[in-house]
């Protein structure tokens, strides 16, 4: 644990709360991907199977326990609120997710640290991890005008993979054995998606404007 680390945990859970409350306080999802939820899911799901059978600490139990609670949560409110599914634009929302799941399943079958079933899985959310946003960024370049909760979710998830860089750039500075070069390349490349959005966000912050993404 390092402060990158943690800064980068903490910007995480940050995202996910104003997601949270983005959907409790309107009761509306607009804007959101459920797509990209459900790509979310699958990624923590999938990447904590260990939770019952390695314990690391309980900091580290936690935030698995609460990473995927949250993000079933928000999928359920998305799919079964009575009130808040009415919001949910699934005009808009049509990236071919499933395309994404394929592509990195066969990848963690092929490239990997050890061909185990743990491991094969963790690779798995990793990749899934790097494109997950994916349907979330169509969705808001085809909406246009983005509201301020949605922005900021989207923002502070961005901005906990680039704090993730730097705790592994500390790590290799300092850790005589640091190999997690799967992680490393996925989390640079997860990064550059969100370039495009830094860039209109600050545009915007600049000018004291509302986000506006080209379509």
């Amino acid at each position: 644990m390092n402060i990158f680390r943690f800064a980068g945990d903490m910007t995480h859970l940050i995202s996910i709360l104003v997601l949270l409350l983005k959907i409790y306080a309107t009761k509306s999802c607009a804007g959101i991907s459920l797509k990209t939820q459900e790509l979310y899911a699958l990624v923590f799901v999938t990447r904590y199977i260990d939770l019952f059978t390695d314990f690391i600490s309980l900091y580290n139990s936690v935030m698995k326990v609460v990473f995927i609670g949250t993000t079933l949560a928000i999928v359920w409110c998305m799919r079964r609120h009575r009130i808040v599914k009415r919001s949910y634009d699934q005009a808009l929302d049509t990236f071919r997710h499933l395309f994404l799941v394929l592509g990195c399943f066969v990848l963690a079958l092929v490239v990997h640290d050890k061909f185990t079933f743990q491991e094969v899985f963790w690779a798995f959310s990793i990749y899934l991890e790097t494109v997950a946003i994916l349907p979330q960024l169509v969705l808001l370049q085809r909406s246009g005008n983005v509201d301020n909760l949605t922005v900021q979710y989207v923002f502070f998830l961005g901005a906990y993979r680039a704090l993730y860089i730097l705790n592994w750039i500390y790590r290799y500075l300092t850790e005589e054995h640091f190999r997690l070069w799967i992680s490393c390349i996925s989390g640079i490349v997860q990064t550059g998606l969100y370039a495009d959005f830094f860039y209109y966000y600050y545009i915007s912050w600049k000018n004291n404007a509302k986000l506006q993404l080209p379509a």
